[in-house]
């Protein structure tokens, strides 16, 4: 085991094949776990609040509302700018990649859709009334929470614009989501709260299956292999846990 003091905040981290990144205020740091090379990207400007890998570039989502874009140039051995994706108005909080779009969730209550091939913004959705925490692709559909208390689901229309179909309405503001499946390979929706609960639904009926609780807010949730998953919350706890198979039925 290897620990790294970057002494300062760290907003988030991913991996993608080799690269771990990490992304910190006013820069992402890169690391390649097979040749222990590290870089620094520069560009955001304050914290980095999430992060996708899509179409052969890195994305980061920033304090100031900008989306950075980065391609890796194999000749020079280094990440190069690519683009700087502009429109939100505040911090740009959640990324998810799918269908060949970036949506972007942000701080100003809206989700952008970018082409990934051509970076351009082409819809903005505007239900939400509150931070937009999470967004997620799961087959034809995107998934978007919110600390306004709902999650949404929005389908494309014939036109291809996205709309909404349903409306998920909770008690407390809703954090992050992650999609899996149960072990009878039934679609299962996570969803963390500020009540400290994460809420597990069935789809597509979003009946509720069950509570997990943690000391204080879940902020991540990560799907592992063979039914596992992982929570991780505010009191530093990161927990695993894994679905059973349903008990069989006692005959009468």
């Amino acid at each position: 085991m290897r620990v790294i003091n970057l002494g300062g905040e760290v907003g988030c981290m991913i991996s993608e094949g080799p690269w771990v990144f990490v992304g910190m205020p006013n820069f992402v740091k890169a690391w390649n776990t097979e040749t222990n090379t590290e870089l620094s990207l520069s560009g955001p400007i304050g914290e980095v609040y999430a992060m996708v890998v899509g179409n052969g570039l890195l994305f980061a989502g920033t304090q100031d509302g900008s989306i950075l874009a980065w391609t890796f140039n194999a000749a020079t051995n280094c990440f190069e700018p690519a683009a700087s994706l502009k429109g939100h108005t505040l911090g740009v909080v959640s990324l998810v990649v799918g269908a060949n779009r970036l949506y972007s969730g942000s701080m100003d209550c809206t989700i952008r859709v970018w082409n990934l091939e051509t970076l351009q913004c082409i819809q903005t959705l505007k239900e939400h009334t509150e931070v937009v925490m999470s967004v997620l692709c799961w087959d034809q559909f995107l998934l978007s929470c919110s600390l306004d208390k709902t999650i949404k689901v929005w389908v494309a229309t014939e036109r291809g614009n996205l709309e909404v179909t349903y409306t998920h309405n909770e008690e407390q503001g809703l954090l992050t989501l992650c999609g899996m499946h149960d072990s009878e390979a039934k679609p299962i929706l996570l969803c963390s709260s500020n009540d400290n609960s994460v809420h597990l639904y069935d789809l597509p009926s979003f009946s509720e299956r069950g509570k997990i609780f943690a000391k204080q807010e879940v902020r991540a949730i990560q799907m592992g292999p063979s039914g596992v998953f992982f929570t991780g919350d505010g009191a530093g706890q990161v927990k695993v846990w894994q679905w059973l198979p349903e008990p069989a039925a006692i005959a009468q």
